[in-house]
C-alpha cells in the first residue's frame, strides 16, 4: 500500500477535524529574524570551540586534525549552501526531515528525521555532563558534578523554552555573544605566547605516511574527522526554526551563510591560538584545552579564569539551543504521524511542551545513568553524519527530478556542491567506527528499533494534512498532471 492509498490520505481532504488537529499543533510564527537565526546557528556549535575538538590531536596530530577540520569545514559549507536552497523551498519545522520527505519519500523522511533526532537528544545529555564538570571545577556554590546539576540544567532551560520561542532565542543570543567574545579575548592572550615550533610536538608512531606533521600517518586524518566536525556540528539545525522565522525564504539562507562564516573564523582562530600557545601534546587529552593553553604549567590567571567561566557560557548556549532543535524535530515528526501524535501538541504560548519535556526527561536519565559524555557525543555524531548524507542526497534528487521548482535561493555550484557534502558525510560516517566502534553500533541499534516501529506501524498512520505531507502530495499531483 502506498502512502497516497492509506485511509488517512484518502479521507484527509474531507475531514472536518483536520483544521482543529493543526490548530492544536501550531508554532508562533514570525518570532525570529535573521539575527536571532544566525545566533541560533552559532549557539548550536560554540561549545565545541571550548572543548572536544582537541581530542582529535591524539588521533591525527596537528596536521591530521588540521586537514580533517578543513575537509569537514568544506563538508559543512557545502551542506549549508544546499540547505539554504532547500529551506527556501520548504520552510517548515521539519527541516532536514521535510527536505528528505519531498525528495526521497516517506522512508527517506523518517530515516533522516530519526538520525537528526538521535543527534539532538544525545548531544544535550552529553553537554549537561560537561556543564556539571565545569560547575565542579569552578567550585560554583560548592556543587559537584552529579544528577542535581544535570536536573537543574534541564529544568531551568526547558522552562525558558516553555515560556516562548522569542524569549528563548533572545536568551540564547545573549549567552552566545558572551561565549564568542570570550573566544576572541582568549585568542588575543594565547597568540601572545604563540610558537609555531610547538604545533608538531607529538612524536611519530611510525604509521604509514607518518611524519612530524602527521604523527599518526594518513589514517590519522580520517580518524580525526569526527573531531574536526566539533567546530561546526549543529549548524545544520537552523532550518528547524523555519515556521517561527520572519520571512524564512530570505532569512534562512542569510542566517545559515553568516553562521557558517562566523564558525569558520572561530575554528581557525581557536585551533591555531590554542595549539601554538602550549603545543599539541599538552592539549590532546585536556578537558578544558583553552585554559590549559593559557596556564601551561603555571597557576590560574585572571584571563584563564575568565575563559573558564566563558566556557561554561558556551556550554549553556549549545545545551539550550540543542534542546530547541530536538523539540522542533520531534514536533514535526509527531505532527505528521511518524511518531506518536500527542508529542506535537502545543501550549497556549505555542511551545511543543511534550516535545520539550519528554526528550528532556530522556536526556536527563541518560546523563544520570551513563556519565559518559564522550560516548554520547560520538553517538550523536553517528546520527548527524547519516542525516548529512541524506540531506545532501535530497538536494541532488530535487535538482534532478524537479528542475522547474521555484528556487528563491540557488546553491552555488548546484549538485556539485551537494555531491561534495554527500561524499564527505559518508567518509565521516565511516570514521565514527574508527573512533568508537561501541558508540557507533549502539547508535545503529537505536536506529534499527526506530525503523522497525516505522515499518510495522507509523507509516500506515501518517497525517495527510501535515505541511510536509501536503508538500509531497502536491508534488505527486503535479507530476501526475504532467504525465497526463
Amino acid at each position: 500500500m502506498t502512502l497516497e492509498e492509506t485511509p488517512e490520505h484518502r479521507t484527509a481532504g474531507a475531514d472536518p477535524g483536520k483544521d482543529e488537529y493543526l490548530r492544536r499543533r501550531t508554532l508562533r510564527r514570525g518570532s525570529a529574524g535573521w539575527l536571532l537565526l544566525t545566533g541560533l546557528g552559532v549557539a548550536y556549535v560554540v561549545s565545541g570551540d571550548f572543548s572536544g575538538w582537541n581530542i582529535g590531536l591524539a588521533k591525527g596530530g596537528f596536521g591530521g586534525l588540521a586537514i580533517a577540520t578543513v575537509l569537514m569545514g568544506i563538508m559543512y559549507a557545502a551542506l549549508v549552501f544546499s540547505l539554504a536552497e532547500l529551506s527556501a523551498i520548504l520552510p517548515t519545522a521539519g527541516g532536514g526531515y521535510g527536505f528528505a520527505r519531498r525528495a526521497l519519500g516517506t522512508w527517506g523522511g523518517f530515516l533522516t528525521g530519526t538520525a537528526i533526532l538521535i543527534e539532538y537528544v544525545l548531544a544535550p545529555a552529553a553537554i549537561s555532563l560537561f556543564i556539571g564538570d565545569y560547575v565542579e571545577s569552578l567550585n560554583l556554590f560548592g556543587l559537584t558534578s552529579g544528577w542535581p546539576v544535570y536536573l537543574a540544567c534541564f529544568a531551568v532551560f526547558i522552562g525558558i523554552h516553555l515560556w516562548g520561542v522569542g524569549e528563548a532565542l533572545r536568551f540564547s543570543l545573549v549567552v552566545t555573544a558572551i561565549a564568542v567574545a570570550a573566544l576572541l579575548v582568549f585568542a588575543v592572550g594565547a597568540f601572545a605566547d604563540f610558537d609555531a615550533g610547538r604545533l608538531n610536538d607529538i612524536p611519530s608512531d611510525g604509521s604509514f605516511g607518518a611524519n612530524s606533521w602527521l604523527p599518526f600517518g594518513i589514517l590519522g586524518i580520517w580518524a580525526a574527522f569526527p573531531f574536526g566536525m566539533w567546530f561546526f556540528l549543529g549548524v545544520e539545525g537552523v532550518p528547524l526554526a523555519a515556521e517561527e522565522a520572519k520571512d524564512p525564504v530570505r532569512s534562512m539562507p542569510r542566517a545559515l551563510s553568516l553562521a557558517m562564516l562566523v564558525l569558520a573564523l572561530l575554528a581557525v582562530v581557536t585551533f591555531f591560538a590554542a595549539t601554538g600557545a602550549q603545543g599539541s601534546k599538552a592539549l590532546q587529552d585536556a578537558g578544558n584545552p583553552l585554559v590549559v593553553a593559557l596556564e601551561g604549567d603555571g597557576g590560574p590567571t585572571a584571563l584563564s579564569r575568565f575563559v573558564n567561566y566563558a566556557g561554561l557560557a558556551g556550554l549553556v548556549a549549545s545545551f539550550f539551543s540543542l534542546i530547541y532543535a530536538g523539540s522542533r524535530q520531534l514536533f514535526a515528526l509527531s505532527r505528521a504521524g511518524y511518531l506518536p501524535r500527542f508529542l506535537s501538541l502545543t501550549s497556549r504560548r505555542k511551545s511543543p511542551y511534550l516535545g520539550l519535556l519528554i526528550p528532556g526527561a530522556l536526556g536527563f536519565a541518560l546523563a544520570a545513568a551513563s556519565g559518559n559524555g564522550a560516548r554520547m557525543l560520538n553517538i550523536a555524531v553517528f546520527g548527524a553524519t547519516i542525516s548529512y548524507a541524506l540531506m545532501a542526497l535530497s538536494h541532488i534528487v530535487l535538482r534532478r527530478r524537479e528542475p522547474e521548482l521555484p528556487r528563491p535561493y540557488r546553491t552555488p555550484g548546484g549538485v556539485l556542491t551537494s555531491s561534495v557534502a554527500l561524499v564527505l558525510a559518508l567518509s565521516a560516517l565511516v570514521a565514527t567506527f574508527l573512533v568508537d566502534k561501541q558508540a557507533a553500533f549502539l547508535a545503529l541499534g537505536v536506529y534499527v528499533v526506530a525503523l522497525a516501529y516505522f515499518a510495522f506501524y507509523s507509516r500506515r498512520h501518517l497525517v495527510a494534512n501535515a505541511p510536509e505531507e501536503e508538500f509531497a502530495a502536491l508534488a505527486a499531483a503535479e507530476a501526475e498532471l504532467e504525465r497526463d
